[in-house]
Order: structure tokens, then C-alpha cells, then sequence
């Protein structure tokens, strides 16, 4: 009798204005509890019943308000989860439920209660005076932006772990019932207007001091919610709109991505982003050709920021936040994600801004450009792109980069030579490479040392020019040469060439001898013979083809260029 009357109650509901997305329908009652449940392993609020009188069986997914269930559809359909015929309907020809088995399995479709029936034993009443059914029918007033947030705050608050989608469906009544029960109210797994303003309320509690707020900028041509009581707006300069900390001492960082372009200009930005502070190295990212995802860490801040190629414009942001506060730094991502709009035909133009005192070569629309800790020269020794360098250059590297794009390993090292051979982690062809001169050189004649004196800054290498002073150390060593000219610390590693571009050495770092200093114009290079033994070892044969002549001073730093490479150690 008891079960009579609860399918009835049950069929009252079904047939109610409520929406279902009927997603399949099967000939038997069998088939349709079996797809049915095939799909309740990808979908939520999955339910299956015989349509009217006749044999067939419909799959549908609800009840939702209307709004919510043509949302569903097309997001499910979007996403291939459901056929291209899915339909919504108002589920008035839905008759007995076969999946899944029984009413109560499904704390949304459980018949209500009589109106005069008692409690459950010890079960406290309600928080308010909404009873399930005046819950459930409120529900449909909910947005799906609303929905998918309440599962976020019952997922937050440890109850739910399944698809954040705005269907509530078994899993999400569930969730509901163990956060009810778990604060002492009835488990009935439909929340009332009062528990879900309270699961909302301690869900954002979290924000509380960070000011969400969603914020219209034009000049960009984005709306989005941002924490304003951390960050504020400090100036457009393209292709981002730059929102800095409220308090100094804090690393809080906005940065709204606005430009037109298109995929080459996404890819392109893709790889800058990876250049400034802002971005430690260390985190996922990836790339697609209509957007990409780029996450940093360190022991300071974590960075994430998204953009995305749109009606031929690359729209985005970055959220810089301090480390160690990540449940918080999560929230305002999740807030940002979900906000994020683009306004039509606003974008930021390339002038948008102005320049000021403050711009450097070493800032990137007013960022600073991470860099490596340690910068010196090097040059090719072979036709694959091995390339020598001091040794002081790649010392206690967590990673050592050429022309700053070239990832390379350290292949051989010898600390009392002061040499080291690199080899790069992709092919490169240089245009050139080392040829040694064979014979010795003559006292006094001019010599250029070829390096990065000023590090990257001048993205080619500088030629210092001066004379041998001496063909051994000032000890008498015998694999040193003495020069006379003056070197920059960044020169070191670089190669010493003779008038007509031969390799006679390469130079060596200052001398580091707190008690001894030398005049200036006085530097040391490892010589040829030196060079060549530690490259014997190594495996790699030095080219000593050069001959006699003598170059143009524009053809020998032509020369200097092919040769001379950019080392960094990034730590």
C-alpha cells in the first residue's frame, strides 16, 4: 500500500512543470535500465521511465526549472556527452521509474513525506519552515551559474567529488543530505533557501578582506570579477592592463591580457610570459592553438595566467598571489574563471598608455624580464653546436640556456683548467665554429676577445680589441696567455681570435684574489694546446684548418659573431 502510494506521489512529480533533457529511449524496461545506468557513470540526475502505456522506456536527465535543462542540453551536447536528437521536455507522459531501482535509491526523487507525518527518531526538524517539496520547487529558481555553485561549496566543503555541471543528481543529493547531516539537520538531501545561503556563506568566507568585485574595463574590454582590496589599477601598458598591490609589501598582481592578433601572436605570448619574474619556471603550462595555461611557483608567489585567441583578439589573465595561501589564491581563480567576459569590439591598442622614466630594456611593458643568475660568453667547437665556456659559468646551474633559448648539459668540465664543453639539447647548426691556429702566436700582435660583455642587453656579441702580452701566466704557466686589453666579466669563456679570425685562447675569468690586485688591462686566456686536450678527452676533434691571412674589421666581427655564443646559469 505504502509503495502504491509513493510511486503514485511520484508520478504526480514526474508530471509536474518541471524540464527533463530525454536523452535516449529503449523498448524494454531492461535496455533502458542498463543504458541508464551506463550513463549515470558520465552523468548526473540520470533516470529512466516507461512512457505512457506503451513498451518504450525514455532516459532522462532532471528535473531542472526550463532555463537550466535547455542550458544542460546544449553544454552536453557541446561537450558529445549526449546525442544531437537529445529533447527537453516537460516529462508529463513519464509514468513508473526503472532506474534506478525504487523512489527512495534517489534522495531527489523520494515521494514526500504526508504532511502530518512524524519525524524520524532523533532526527532533528528542519532549520526553517520550507518543507522538501517548497525546497525542491525553489530550486528552479536557481541559475545554472547558481547550481554549479552550490556543488563547488558543498565540493569545498568536502562533501562532493563529481562533475561541477548544475545537475542535481545523485551524487550532488547525496552530497546535500551528508552536509545537512553532518551539521545536524535532516538528511534530505534537497537544501532549503536558509542551508544553502549558510553552505554559500561559509564557502565564501574565505574572501572575506580580498574584496571580490567584478570590475569593467574598457580600455582592455574585459569584465571580471577581481579581489579589489588587494590590488588596484596602475597603468595600461599593451598588452596588459596592469593592476598592482594595494600594500607594497604584498606580491598581489593583476594583469589583464588584451591585443588583437592571432595564433602566431597567442604562441608569441605564450613564450614571453615565460620570461618575466612574474612566471617562476617551475609549473605546469600548456598550449593550444586557441589558448594556453601557464602556472609558476616559488617560495615567494604562485602565478596562473590564462588567455585565449577570440574573434581575432588574445584575451586573458594573470593572477599573481602569495605563496602558502592557496585555498584562498584557488577561490579568487575559480571567482575570475567564471566572470571572465569579453567585451565586443574593446581591445587595448598598442599606444594605449604612457611611457615614462621608468622604461628599461630589461622590462617588458613596465615587468621586469626574469633573467639568468649568472651571464658569460662561450663559442662553437664543432659543426653540431658544441660549445666551450669557462667553467665558472655553469657552477651550481639548475638549468644553463644558449642565446638564451638553447637548453644545454654540461659534457665535460675541468675546474683547474678553467674550461667546460656544453652540448645543446636540440640540434643547432651554427654558422660557424672554432678554428684553432696551429702555430704559435707572435708576441704583441693584436688580438680581439669576442664576448657578451654586457650580457644579453646588445643581443650580439661585442669585440674587445687590445694585444699578447705574454705567451704564459705571470707564474710562468705554461697553457696560459697574458693580454693585454680590457675585459668585461661577461667577455669571459669568450674565444681570443687573431687578425685574421684563428682561435688563440679562450678567456679566462678575472683574477678573484682578495689580496692581490692586478692593474687594469691585464687578462688571462686559456691556450690552444690546453683547449685542445681537454676537447680530445671529451670526444670532440678541434678543427686546426685555419690558415695565414688577414680579415676586414668588418669581416673579423662577422667572424666574432658566427662563433660566439650567449651562456646563462639559471638557479
Amino acid at each position: 500500500m505504502l509503495g502504491a502510494l509513493a510511486m503514485l506521489l511520484w508520478a504526480g512529480l514526474a508530471q509536474a512543470q518541471d524540464a527533463w533533457v530525454q536523452i535516449a529511449a529503449r523498448p524494454s524496461a531492461a535496455e533502458a535500465a542498463e543504458l541508464a545506468g551506463d550513463r549515470d557513470a558520465l552523468l548526473d540526475d540520470v533516470s529512466a521511465f516507461r512512457i505512457g502505456t506503451s513498451d518504450w522506456y525514455a532516459i532522462a536527465l532532471g528535473p531542472y526549472g526550463a532555463d537550466a535543462a535547455a542550458d544542460l542540453r546544449r553544454d552536453l551536447r557541446a561537450r558529445g556527452l549526449i546525442a544531437a536528437d537529445s529533447f527537453v521536455t516537460d516529462g508529463s507522459s513519464y509514468r513508473e521509474r526503472v532506474y534506478p531501482e525504487g523512489v527512495a535509491a534517489d534522495p531527489a526523487a523520494a515521494a514526500p513525506p504526508a504532511p502530518d507525518a512524524p519525524p524520524a527518531p532523533d532526527a532533528p526538524d528542519a532549520p526553517d519552515d520550507q518543507t522538501p517539496e517548497e525546497a525542491r520547487r525553489s530550486e528552479a529558481d536557481l541559475t545554472p551559474l547558481e547550481r554549479r555553485g552550490i556543488q563547488k561549496a558543498l565540493e569545498w566543503a568536502g562533501f562532493y567529488d563529481a562533475a561541477i555541471d548544475g545537475a542535481f543528481g545523485r551524487g550532488t543529493r547525496n552530497a546535500m543530505a551528508a552536509w545537512q547531516q553532518a551539521r545536524g539537520d535532516r538528511p534530505t538531501g534537497i537544501l532549503t533557501t536558509r542551508q544553502r545561503a549558510d553552505l554559500m556563506q561559509a564557502y565564501n568566507a574565505i574572501l572575506d578582506g580580498v574584496g571580490m568585485a567584478v570590475l569593467r574595463d574598457e580600455t582592455a574590454g574585459i569584465e571580471i570579477a577581481m579581489p579589489t582590496e588587494v590590488v588596484g589599477f596602475d597603468e595600461y601598458a599593451p598588452p596588459f592592463a596592469r593592476y598592482g598591490p594595494t600594500d607594497d609589501s604584498a606580491p598581489h598582481t593583476v594583469l589583464l591580457i588584451s591585443r588583437r592578433g592571432d595564433q602566431a601572436t597567442l604562441r608569441g605570448l605564450f613564450d614571453v610570459m615565460q620570461t618575466l619574474e612574474i612566471v617562476p619556471p617551475e609549473g605546469p603550462r600548456a598550449a593550444t592553438p586557441t589558448g594556453f595555461t601557464l602556472t609558476g611557483a616559488d617560495e615567494r608567489i604562485v602565478s596562473q595566467t590564462e588567455a585565449r585567441l577570440i574573434d581575432g583578439t588574445v584575451k586573458g589573465f594573470t593572477l599573481v598571489w602569495p605563496a602558502g595561501d592557496e585555498e584562498r589564491r584557488q577561490r579568487v581563480l575559480d571567482e575570475m574563471r567564471a566572470s571572465l567576459a569579453v567585451i565586443p569590439d574593446r581591445v587595448m591598442g598598442d599606444m594605449d598608455g604612457t611611457p615614462d622614466e621608468d622604461q628599461r630594456v630589461d622590462l617588458l611593458a613596465g615587468l621586469q624580464i626574469r633573467r639568468p643568475a649568472l651571464e658569460r660568453s662561450g663559442f662553437y667547437v664543432d659543426e653540431r653546436g658544441s660549445v666551450l665556456t669557462t667553467a665558472e659559468a655553469v657552477g651550481d646551474c639548475a638549468r644553463i640556456t644558449l642565446d638564451d633559448a638553447t637548453e644545454a648539459e654540461v659534457a665535460a668540465k675541468d675546474d683547474a683548467a678553467g674550461l667546460a664543453l656544453l652540448t645543446p639539447n636540440e640540434p643547432l647548426a651554427p654558422r660557424g665554429h672554432a678554428r684553432f691556429r696551429s702555430v704559435a702566436p707572435r708576441l704583441q700582435s693584436d688580438v680581439g676577445v669576442a664576448g657578451y660583455s654586457f650580457g644579453g642587453a646588445l643581443g650580439a656579441p661585442s669585440l674587445t680589441y687590445g694585444t699578447l702580452a705574454d705567451l704564459r701566466g705571470l707564474d710562468g704557466e705554461e697553457d696560459r696567455r697574458r693580454l693585454a686589453l680590457d675585459a668585461r666579466p661577461g667577455d669571459a669563456g669568450g674565444p681570443v681570435l687573431d687578425a685574421g679570425g684563428g682561435v688563440l685562447g679562450m678567456l679566462l675569468p678575472g683574477d678573484d684574489d682578495a689580496a692581490r690586485r692586478l692593474p687594469a688591462g691585464v687578462a688571462f686566456a686559456a691556450d690552444v694546446e690546453a683547449i685542445t686536450a681537454f676537447l680530445d678527452s671529451a670526444g670532440i676533434e678541434a678543427d686546426r684548418s685555419f690558415g695565414d691571412g688577414r680579415l676586414r674589421q668588418g669581416e673579423l666581427i662577422d667572424r666574432a659573431a658566427d662563433l660566439t655564443v650567449l651562456v646563462g646559469c639559471w638557479r
